[in-house]
């Protein structure tokens, strides 16, 4: 516990409420949809098959070395992202990264020259770029890092979103998954004032850190809710899981479940998508998504994260590639 990329097309992400542009993108490459599934998400046949799934390869209750994964990813940032020309970066990614990395992503490449690679298109897709962290997070073997590419750290409306999320074997990067989208200029389709960065939700009454055991409790549910969602197509769980007035930061999608509700009363048509990687640290759950039945080197579509907290779905935020991440 710690505590070259296109531009979206507003008409497709306007149909998004939560993951609903990676939906879009699936049904576009025509994938089937699939039969509603009649597990409970709360029932322990679901959170077997969830625990035992989540795409990592360790036990997630490993403190110290979640902590010393997350200090290599943090630190390959802050010294190769600014100058990934540089020996240091050059360095510094040899060090950090095995020579034969996956890498899953639009235009990703493998190894340590992949990864400099992506930060210098980042440098030439936006002019003065510069790597503003928002979100982190490390469990069992996964490190996940959700930031913002700006020329302007002060403006949250500015350049871009992104989200990477590593596997580490033995203090290096064995695999990535590269997630980013233009970040809408002005006032927010949804009229929603939050941007797709800041952190809004404030509990009732403060709480501890939650333990790695309620982190994990925290994952199955997040992961659960998400599936029955999107996959099994059922609505209800929006009133089982969800804070009614919950908080969302997809630029297109208004705060609460009411809207959630219309997108999927109105009859909308999209292939059926499940979580396939997901890691929890603090109060939130990351979770990465493929169409449903898809192989780990299939195309993902979107990386979501969700504060969970009283055992509800407080707040999220997304990042939607326009193309999935391959």
């Amino acid at each position: 516990m710690t505590s070259t990329r296109v531009s979206s097309p507003l008409l497709l992400r306007t149909a998004v409420v939560f993951a609903g542009a990676a939906l879009l993108t699936g049904c576009a490459a025509g994938v089937p949809a699939a039969s509603a599934r009649s597990t409970p998400p709360d029932s322990p046949a679901a959170v077997a098959a969830s625990e035992a799934t989540g795409g990592s390869t360790v036990g997630r209750g490993d403190t110290a070395t979640e902590q010393a994964n997350l200090a290599v990813v943090t630190r390959l940032f802050s010294v190769a992202f600014d100058d990934p020309d540089s020996a240091e970066a050059q360095a510094a990614a040899a060090t950090s990264i095995a020579k034969d990395a996956v890498a899953h992503g639009t235009g990703s490449a493998a190894g340590p020259a992949g990864l400099l690679a992506q930060f210098a298109a980042d440098h030439q897709r936006v002019t003065g770029a510069q790597m503003v962290t928002k979100h982190t997070a490390a469990d069992g073997d996964l490190v996940a890092i959700h930031y913002q590419i700006t020329a302007d750290p002060s403006d949250e409306r500015t350049g871009e979103a992104a989200a990477d999320v590593f596997r580490l074997s033995r203090g290096k990067i064995v695999e990535r998954w590269t997630f980013d989208q233009p970040v809408p200029r002005g006032k927010a389709a949804s009229g929603n004032t939050n941007t797709m960065f800041s952190d809004l939700y404030t509990p009732a009454k403060p709480s501890p850190a939650p333990t790695e055991a309620q982190e994990e409790k925290n994952r199955v549910f997040a992961v659960n809710a998400y599936d029955t969602l999107f996959r099994d197509r059922d609505v209800s769980i929006l009133d089982r899981a969800f804070d009614p007035a919950y908080l969302q930061h997809n630029p297109v999608a208004p705060n609460g479940t009411a809207a959630l509700k219309g997108f999927f009363s109105g009859g909308a048509s999209f292939p059926a998508m499940e979580s396939t990687v997901s890691l929890a640290d603090g109060d939130l759950v990351w979770t990465l998504s493929q169409a449903e039945g898809a192989k780990a080197d299939d195309p993902y579509s979107a990386l979501d994260i969700f504060r969970v907290d009283g055992g509800l779905i407080r707040e999220h935020w997304d990042v939607v590639p326009a193309t999935p991440a391959s």
